[in-house]
């Protein structure tokens, strides 16, 4: 039996949550995760264009907290453009942590996914 490494478990859980998040029809809130900052973006499949977006850069603080701010910042930029409820993509990460955090954040912003 051969194993798995550890960037191919991550390209398996980003092929099968792309999957599910474009069927919907809803805007999908996706996740972006580098080594400075969490960056999100909503996304309108029909179209196939960004909507808007933001990143964790701009923020001071932990990790945790920039990744909570930058979902705060999304929920509004979604408010003014009148998006009220997503489909949030993690794009493969797990749901912990600073993804965790950028999800809470646009929950508490009004974002209902």
């Amino acid at each position: 039996m051969s194993k798995v490494s550890k960037q191919q478990q991550h390209q398996n859980r980003k092929r099968r949550c792309n999957v599910r998040a474009r069927k919907s029809g809803l805007p999908r809130l996706l996740v972006f995760k580098s080594n400075k900052a969490v960056y999100a973006h909503i996304i309108n499949d029909a179209e196939g264009k960004i909507v808007c977006g933001t990143s964790g850069l701009k923020a001071s603080g932990t990790g945790i907290e920039r990744a909570k701010s930058a979902g705060e910042a999304v929920a509004k930029l979604a408010a003014e453009k009148k998006i009220t409820s997503v489909v949030f993509d993690r794009n493969g990460y797990r749901y912990h942590g600073q993804i965790a955090a950028l999800a809470e954040g646009a929950r508490a912003g009004g974002l209902q996914f």
